[in-house]
């Protein structure tokens, strides 16, 4: 009679929805541990190679090909004065990205994948067991395909690489002559020991939380079956939420129960996973910000031009009312708003002459590729909008894309301003510059052609409630 009851009890719908619910609770934990495991390690990596390959095309922006072809490619280069200007350059991008082991650079040799060392510069506070590559000395380029493709475009490992050298993660990109060819790359190389110890870290706590969240699971499915289907749909909309990228997501379950726990806790989870992600932004940004800031003390005319413009907008946002988030967002976004001319040829940028059709053209493709550099890595659409729309004009003439009025971001429209009113006020090799009241003529004549109406309007007061220069 018992064993009866007992199977009718296993074949009744409250146990057959425990059994399912258990095993589902099961799945969803597994699922959600290896998917963010997978997602904190996919992008973890992703983020250190764009930023190696940031960090190499802006150095080999800063390496002059007549200068490098000078060296000598023997053994004695090493003593050549071109050598030596080179090695002073590499060592200021040392000092920029101090967490760099190496930094080299070569040329094509005379076979097929075969690459010769023109620098190789041995910094005195990593310690290497081998003595730095000479001047000529022979690499065999077809073990790391992702180097030879530096030729054409910036590139990076696609996994840890093992040589000689040690393990490490490395990026590259060319080194381009006045006509545009690749006559050489420049290598980072970032010592993959911190990569490796954090990937194994966070495997560790993705599978002491996958032990848990099973064995929670189960005890949770035997206490309770139809009451949790709710939560639980949530709790996998918060997992394909995180693994699709969104960590900002929140899921919403309010029961005093362990299923409330157990969405806290997620939502605990995804909070550390954004931070994590910030943090890693933030660092990019200062080294984004650090290479604008040198890019521009090597000019004249442009030095502090993001600071100024950021500051300019930030007092612009201020006057407007906007939130503090927003304000922040703001300042992040006009200090990297030219972040795309670092794929403009210097030549070009710093001409004292008439910019020419063409010239006009490329320097126009600097919003683009601004997008493109930070889109990788950035957690916010808006500051995206910032770098794309920042020469878009109120009329619907601007560039890239001939957005008008309303169509164009509003912080967008406020660096837009500030921006122009940096340009104006600062002197140019080709033209003097704008004293304050007549950059305030210029504001007002473009107002609701090039600039917002209400934008200019705020700068202006701004710009009064100060004293005159």
């Amino acid at each position: 009679m018992r064993i009866g009851k007992q199977l009718v009890l296993v074949k009744s719908f409250r146990a057959k929805v425990t059994i399912v619910l258990v095993l589902f609770m099961c799945l969803s934990a597994a699922i959600t541990n290896v998917l963010i495991y997978q997602y904190v390690i996919r992008s973890q990596f992703g983020q250190l190679r764009e930023k190696l390959m940031t960090i190499a095309q802006a150095a080999a922006m800063t390496i002059d090909v007549e200068t490098l072809n000078e060296i000598p490619l023997n053994p004695n280069g090493v003593n050549s004065p071109a050598y030596k200007i080179i090695e002073k350059k590499i060592r200021r991008i040392k000092e920029i990205s101090p967490n760099l082991a190496y930094i080299y650079i070569l040329k094509r040799g005379d076979r097929l994948n075969l690459l010769k060392f023109v620098v190789d510069v041995n910094f005195e506070n990593y310690k290497s067991k081998l003595n730095p590559a000479y001047p000529g000395q022979a690499y065999d380029g077809k073990v790391y395909p992702e180097l030879l493709m530096a030729f054409m475009t910036p590139s990076a490992d696609t996994k840890m690489a093992a040589d000689k050298w040690g393990v490490f993660l490395s990026g590259y990109a060319p080194i381009f002559d006045k006509n545009g060819d690749a006559m050489a790359i420049l290598g980072v190389d970032l010592a993959a020991n911190d990569v490796y110890r954090m990937q194994r870290e966070v495997k560790i706590r993705a599978g002491i939380i996958l032990i848990f969240g099973v064995i929670f699971s189960a005890l949770l499915s035997l206490v309770i079956s139809d009451a949790v289907s709710s939560p639980i749909k949530r709790l996998v909309a918060g997992t394909r939420h995180v693994a699709s990228g969104d960590l900002k997501y929140r899921v919403k379950v309010e029961n005093p129960d362990e299923i409330g726990e157990l969405a806290s806790a997620f939502n605990m989870m995804s909070s550390s996973l954004y931070k994590s992600k910030s943090a890693l932004l933030n660092y990019f940004y200062q080294i984004a910000q650090s290479l604008i800031r040198a890019s521009e003390a090597r000019d004249h005319y442009s030095k502090g031009h993001s600071d100024r413009v950021a500051k300019y907008s930030e007092q612009i946002a201020r006057k407007m009312g906007l939130p503090e988030n927003k304000i922040g967002l703001l300042k992040n976004a006009a200090l990297l708003h030219d972040i795309g001319k670092f794929g403009i040829q210097e030549a070009i940028l710093n001409k004292s002459s008439a910019l020419t059709d063409e010239d006009v053209e490329i320097i126009r493709k600097h919003p683009v590729i601004g997008e493109d550099i930070l889109k990788p890595v950035s957690l916010d659409r808006e500051l995206l909008a910032v770098v794309r729309e920042h020469h878009e004009r109120y009329d619907g003439t601007g560039y890239p894309d001939k957005l008008r009025g309303s169509e164009i971001d509003m912080l967008a429209s406020i660096v837009s301003v500030a921006d122009s009113y940096d340009a104006m006020t600062s002197h140019r090799a080709y033209r003097k510059n704008l004293t304050k009241g007549e950059a305030i003529a210029q504001l007002k004549q473009s107002s609701g052609t090039q600039f917002d109406p209400k934008v200019v309007e705020s700068f202006i007061e701004v710009l009064n409630s100060q004293e005159e220069e």
